[in-house]
């Protein structure tokens, strides 16, 4: 199965680029990825349910 993301980089990147990419497109799943190496066989997809994505992005 291919899976089909819409990654966005957050508006607070920096301007090196040095950021995570977040695909919120998909109900079932939450993809993440390094933008400096977005594409590619090399290119690793972290993917979270979006009960992990919740609990994550509520840690502090």
């Amino acid at each position: 199965m291919t899976d089909h993301f819409r990654f966005v980089k957050p508006s607070y990147s920096t301007a090196s680029g040095e950021c995570v990419e977040v695909a919120r497109n998909n109900p079932e799943v939450i993809a993440v990825r390094d933008s400096k190496t977005p594409l590619g066989p090399d290119a690793p997809i972290l993917r979270l349910s979006p009960t992990a994505w919740r609990e994550f992005t509520a840690a502090r």
